[in-house]
């Protein structure tokens, strides 16, 4: 039997939990310590998958197929493609930032106080989320895929309403108030989401008789399994729904506000940068594979909704008076090219989305731990709390610039070539929506410039005098990522070359072929 790579990937962070939890509470430098080194252990694993995958081989490899419950078909099974190993990699690389940057975030917040907070329960849970991402992403069964899908929801409603963000306006207790409302908003509504989507999973059971993702794919290529429209259709509506919840899509989007900007920074990039792309990988991997024919039918609201995430959730970044929410909002726009890129049927559409999962990742990450220290050291989320501090702090400042411009997609930073991508893939089938969803991208450099404007030139308020540039711990947590935005912006192959065999199968399981450009014979 061969080294079941997949398997140990997914659960070392998981045992890593498990391990940390149980560190003694007057110990809680050892469990920081114990979640980093876990994290980077992990780290090594997924650059193993990386390196061991082959982008000219078969379509799912390193695979992994054993039986589990029997009497209902299911099986535990695993198996990457090209999409699925980026943003294993992407989950794996940004785990190890999150702990460094939430290093003190689950101290207790009074020395000798009584407001003690689980310091082990912080990280440990962090690992959790991380092992059951990493395995949504490896899940080739549906059942197993549903049920890590809905799990990785327990450990974060506890992240976001049991560590949420300290600086709050209106004191501690209208903070813990808003955040358990935050943590219990985004568990309704993705268990709402992950309902519908059971009843689907259901479905699909009773239509194909097993929950193989490759076995039912292949069915319905050559033949065999012949679903009616109407029940492809009803299926691809239950599996979209849970996913575009996930994403967020609008008008499913409203808890994301929420429970980023009461959530600690490094809690909002992993609920942001790591676990929303699970919805956007799921809509490539599940419904365009397991229904085709219902994914075409349903592209044209599909990419109106994706248009109006990106134009609502960036009008409504302009307004944003917090620093975080303003971010969610940004992070909504975002996720509407995602899904633009998805649903525009090409293959410079899908490329560019799946690219964008990546960048997105790395250019929020930077942004909101950025605004995390500078969030901890005001005290205040309020952008107008702030105003000169790059002259107190610039390196902070810099990095903080560099962030927002990776964020309004300035070329030569990563999100740049995807965003560049989604648009020429969506422009080249659907035009109307390719030009409007341009008007995204001015909107960005507006809240983007605007937020740096406000917080970072001008005076120095009285507030600001004497705050502190960035610290040793955390230029170890921005540096790499920085380097990465800048790389990835003028190098991008290492990751398109990975990904591109993937998404040219996706495109034979939609039948779709990319338009021909137009061009007059030459006279």
């Amino acid at each position: 039997m061969s080294f079941p790579l997949l398997t140990v990937t997914a659960a070392l962070p998981a045992v890593g939990a498990i391990a940390t939890a149980a560190v003694p509470a007057a110990r809680r430098t050892v469990a920081k310590w114990l979640a980093l080194l876990v994290s980077l252990a992990t780290l090594a694993l997924a650059v193993t998958v990386l390196v061991r995958f082959d982008p000219g081989g078969d379509r799912y490899q390193l695979t992994e197929s054993h039986s589990w419950i029997a009497d209902f078909g299911v099986r535990y099974e695993l198996g990457v493609d090209g999409i699925a190993v980026a943003l294993i990699a992407l989950t794996a690389l940004l785990i190890p930032f999150i702990i460094l940057a939430g290093w003190h975030d689950a101290d207790p917040l009074e020395t000798g106080s009584s407001r003690w907070r689980p310091t082990q329960g912080f990280f440990a849970l962090i690992l959790a989320v991380e092992a059951m991402v990493i395995i949504s992403f490896e899940a080739t069964d549906v059942f197993l895929f549903y049920i890590f899908f809905e799990a990785m929801l327990i450990p974060l409603y506890f992240l976001i309403g049991g560590f949420g963000d300290r600086a709050h306006e209106h004191g501690e207790k209208t903070a813990a108030t808003q955040r358990s409302y935050a943590a219990v908003k985004f568990l309704l509504y993705n268990l709402a989401g992950g309902l519908i989507m059971l009843a689907a999973v259901i479905g699909l059971y009773v239509v194909a008789g097993n929950f193989s993702l490759t076995e039912i794919a292949e069915a319905r290529a050559n033949g065999s399994l012949d679903m009616a429209t109407s029940t492809e259709r009803w299926l691809f509506l239950g599996f979209f729904f849970a996913f575009a919840v996930k994403a967020p899509l609008f008008p499913l989007h409203t808890w994301l506000p929420n429970a980023m900007g009461e959530s600690t920074a490094p809690v909002a990039v992993l609920i942001t940068a790591v676990v929303d792309k699970v919805g956007t990988f799921a809509m490539l991997r599940f419904c365009l594979q397991l229904f085709p024919e219902a994914s075409k039918w349903a592209t044209p609201v599909i990419l109106v909704l994706a248009v109006i995430s990106i134009i609502y959730g960036a009008l409504l970044a302009v307004g944003q008076r917090d620093i975080k929410r303003l971010i969610a909002y940004a992070s909504i726009s975002h996720f509407g090219f995602i899904v633009m890129g998805i649903f525009a049927m090409t293959s410079q559409g899908q490329s560019g989305a799946t690219l964008y999962m990546v960048n997105h990742g790395i250019s929020t990450a930077v942004l909101m731990l950025i605004a995390g220290f500078l969030i901890s050291r005001r005290g205040s989320r309020l952008i107008a709390d702030f105003g000169g501090v790059q002259k107190v702090a610039p390196v902070l400042a810099g990095t903080f610039l560099i962030g927002g411009l990776a964020t309004l997609s300035l070329p030569g930073l990563a999100p740049f070539v995807s965003e560049f991508l989604v648009l020429v893939g969506t422009f080249t089938r659907y035009p109307v929506i390719g030009i409007i969803a341009t008007l995204g991208i001015v909107l960005a450099a507006l809240y983007t410039l605007v937020l740096y404007q406000r917080t970072m030139t001008g005076p120095v308020k009285a507030e600001v005098t004497g705050m502190p540039d960035l610290r040793v711990r955390e230029l170890v947590v921005v540096a790499p990522l920085v380097a990465l935005l800048i790389f990835l912006g003028v190098f991008p192959k290492p990751v398109t070359d990975i990904v591109n065999p993937a998404v040219k199968q996706t495109m034979s399981d939609v039948h779709k072929t990319d338009p021909q450009p137009e061009v007059e014979a030459a006279k």
